[in-house]
């Protein structure tokens, strides 16, 4: 068959097409690609809709204030946590296997030990409550959020407010390594005139933000509910960072609201689709790399992968088939077992970390990340019973009809910056993003980091969202 398409080829290039056929039709090729363009460029937002998440007895009358929230470390919640903990059923790991079949029960049991006799949940809660906590209504759902204002901003300087949004299976408390390094950079050696004020807040259905009643709950809405949290605080401008779900969330609160979002930083990068362009560039880029855009970092993270490890997305994608078709049933073992919770969620700080680390009988989880810290995030998820409800969110952002969905038609305008860590779970060119995200600022190929950068490499993104911010007020 490729020998007759190269055939087919060659006879169309050898025929000496006359004038009277090249240029009309080159004229009329042109001018469809000109008006696509021009069309293309009229729509630059997608309409913000609006939306009610709160149960169907509850009034619509919202209360618009800002409330201040404290985490707390509840008795009968320990209570309940040790004994279910005390009660694990162990399987028994297949031998030399490692973290390749998911979480390995032989580690599972420390980390089960260290939780239930070494791991201090009310110091945590002091660390939580460290930073200040809120809660507001909107749409009929109570949102969590911390704000953090600079401690120490010089006469006249001015703060940059920052939007920061998580993931799954993460938190608010992702940001807890970064936050200072963002609020206080010159405390930590880093440029002292970029400072910002972040406000992270929890996804609807994670930790301490209400899950929505109602079905249909989707990344369009947790973008517009947090547009409409900037605008309860004050804001009507400021910057955007985001991976995983906060990633989509803060590109299509980019593309609802333009003209409020001064620039967005994404530390994933999330393509609808690929398209033809994507596909020709997979096929001649192992080849020949300069043709398609291409760097030579982008052919040595793509093909290793591509040509020899395409099965790797098969075994880091499982969970989403079944969050994103049946999530209330796992949901249901998740929310009774604190122990098949946290193999559950630490597995993905194993391997979307660094997918060797499934080499490891540990797991690596303790090369980049603290016990307490991982358990901290496990523990958010517990004491809320928020793991179904933020399950969900997959059964509701992958529709059958995903590639028609509105932002498919509209790029994104905004000044955008983008880490590429290169241990991510898949890695994205620039030249593949520029066909979604039309004003490209920054690219960084990051040196090191996975897919939690934030908790992982803290500095290292910090410094990327400075140069990015810096680069972006200096245009």
């Amino acid at each position: 068959m490729w020998r007759q398409l190269l055939d087919h080829g060659r006879a169309a290039v050898d025929y000496h097409w006359p004038a009277s056929v090249i240029v009309p039709a080159a004229v009329g090729v042109g001018g469809a690609l000109a008006c696509w363009m021009l069309s293309r460029r009229k729509t630059k937002s997608i309409d913000l809709g609006d939306g009610w998440w709160g149960p169907s007895d509850r009034p619509r009358q919202e209360d618009t204030g800002i409330r201040p929230f404290r985490v707390e470390a509840l008795d009968d919640d320990l209570k309940d946590l040790h004994e279910r903990l005390d009660k694990t059923r162990f399987a028994s790991p297949l031998e030399d296997s490692k973290f390749h079949y998911g979480f390995n029960a032989a580690h599972l049991r420390k980390v089960v030990s260290y939780w239930r006799n070494t791991f201090d949940w009310h110091k945590q809660v002091k660390i939580i409550n460290g930073y200040p906590h809120f809660k507001t209504t909107i749409e009929g759902l109570e949102v969590h959020f911390i704000h953090v204002k600079p401690p120490n901003l010089a006469p006249g300087q001015k703060a940059r407010p920052l939007l920061m949004v998580h993931g799954w299976p993460g938190s608010f408390y992702e940001f807890y390594r970064i936050l200072p390094l963002l609020t206080e950079p010159a405390k930590h050696g880093l440029n002292p005139d970029l400072v910002f004020e972040v406000i992270c807040p929890s996804i609807p259905g994670y930790g301490f933000s209400e899950a929505p009643h109602k079905t249909g709950f989707s990344a369009f809405d947790a973008a517009r509910i947090f547009y409409k949290l900037m605008l309860r605080l004050g804001f009507q401008e400021f910057y955007l960072q985001g991976g995983d779900w906060g990633s989509r969330i803060t590109t299509l609160l980019s593309q609802m609201k333009p003209e409020s979002v001064k620039g967005l930083h994404l530390n994933f990068v999330m393509m609808s689709k690929g398209g033809l362009g994507m596909i020709t560039s997979l096929l001649l880029g192992r080849y020949m790399p300069w043709l398609v855009g291409l760097t030579k970092e982008d052919t040595r993270r793509i093909y290793p992968y591509f040509e020899k490890n395409v099965y790797a997305v098969l075994l880091e994608s499982g969970y989403l088939h079944i969050q994103a078709t049946k999530p209330d049933t796992v949901g249901c073992a998740l929310n009774d077992s604190p122990a098949g919770l946290a193999a559950y969620i630490l597995e993905k700080f194993s391997t979307w970390t660094d997918s060797q680390f499934r080499d490891l009988e540990d797991g690596g989880l303790e090369r980049k990340y603290s016990l307490d810290d991982l358990l901290t995030n496990v523990m958010i998820y517990w004491v809320t019973g928020s793991i179904t409800s933020s399950m969900r969110f997959y059964k509701e952002n992958f529709p059958r009809n995903y590639a028609k969905t509105p932002d498919t038609k509209v790029g994104v305008y905004v000044p955008t910056g983008i880490a590429a860590f290169p241990c991510e779970l898949v890695h994205t060119p620039r030249v593949w993003a520029k066909h979604k995200f039309l004003n490209v600022v920054t690219y960084t190929h990051m040196p090191r980091g996975g897919h939690f950068a934030a908790l992982e490499e803290p500095e290292l993104l910090a410094r990327d969202v400075q140069n990015f911010v810096s680069k972006v007020e200096k245009k």
